[in-house]
């Protein structure tokens, strides 16, 4: 059954000053997801020449900890950001880790569903499609720490990552969410025509996931518990163009949107589970890219993927 609930409210908007904003240098560019380790350590990053990096603090910076392409050229690739070159050099789009195995997940539109061990390195290959559709655009990724089930998503059964461009402007609807059981090796599609899959989220409670629809931006909700368990609804009708979504400690949801006016405004829109829009941030100036794809909160610190930026943007409020 599906139900839209269009909530354009919010109980707080923010615009976030130069004061609070820091840049950690890259060595590529393009951070498109975050994730942090159980000590705390990180940001771990994926970036647009292939690699996997986790930031060793300011002396140190971003170091390498995984890649997803076994045959992967340093001289080739180190430092690009030439989307075809990533069927040689990987181009990891989403991270999870699953705390107990301290394992690290990967969604990448080349090399399908990964991961990568405790010790970091090659990642293993998991899968590559699911109801005989080969993966295309792998982009989010969720692991739900209380059953180790993935939640991931495929932005496109049609386009890959240099075609972009296309998949946007022919309102491409092969999208999926998909599932991934690690102790049965299987992967099941959850829901499927969506124009632009892009994050997906899981509750704190395991009840239910949130998934962002790029193109009309939408975010649905799929239950996997309770009398609605296996169906879906529209959640949650954005203005503007939802990307990645994340969890925060408190169990509410972080949603990267970008908004055209003569420009891109970038936000991020903080959600709970029912819909209802709690905070609006916008991002000032000083974080200068077209395009944001995640905002992950961490420690009180809200840290801000992009495909561009030769950095991580970070806002200490």
């Amino acid at each position: 059954m599906l139900s839209i609930f269009t909530l354009h409210f919010s109980f707080s908007s923010t615009l976030l000053s130069a004061a609070s904003f820091q840049k950690l240098p890259l060595p590529a560019p393009g951070p498109e997801s975050f994730a942090f380790d159980l000590a705390g350590g990180g940001p771990y990053t994926t970036i647009a020449d292939g690699r996997i990096v986790k930031y060793q603090g300011p002396n140190t910076g971003f170091v390498e900890y995984g890649i997803s392409a076994r045959n992967r050229s340093k001289k080739l690739c180190d430092g690009t950001n030439n989307t075809e070159l990533a069927p040689i050099c990987g181009r990891p789009l989403g991270l999870g880790f699953y705390y107990p195995t301290m394992e690290l997940y990967i969604s990448d539109p080349s090399y399908g569903l990964m991961v990568v061990g405790p010790n970091g390195g090659l990642a293993t290959q998991l899968a590559t499609g699911a109801d005989g559709v080969p993966f295309r655009l792998l982009d989010g990724m969720e692991v739900d720490q209380l059953t180790g089930i993935v939640y991931f998503t495929d932005a496109s059964a049609a386009y890959n990552l240099s075609q972009v461009s296309q998949l946007i402007a022919n309102h491409d609807a092969t999208g999926r969410v998909l599932r991934y059981d690690p102790k049965t090796k299987q992967v099941t599609v959850l829901i499927n025509g969506l124009s632009g899959a892009a994050g997906v989220a899981v509750s704190q409670d395991s009840s239910y996931l949130l998934a962002t629809e790029f193109i009309p931006g939408l975010i649905h909700k799929y239950w996997l518990k309770g009398p609605k368990a296996n169906t879906a609804e529209v959640l949650l009708n954005l203005t503007g163009s939802p990307d990645k979504i994340k969890r925060t400690v408190r169990g509410d949801f972080w949603v990267a949107v970008n908004v055209q006016t003569p420009t891109f405004a970038l936000k991020g829109v903080r959600i709970n589970g029912d819909g209802t829009i709690l905070e609006t941030v916008t991002f000032t100036p000083e974080y200068d890219s077209s395009l944001i794809t995640e905002v992950n909160e961490y420690n009180g610190a809200l840290y801000l993927g992009s495909l561009r930026p030769g950095y991580v943007g970070v806002y200490r409020r």
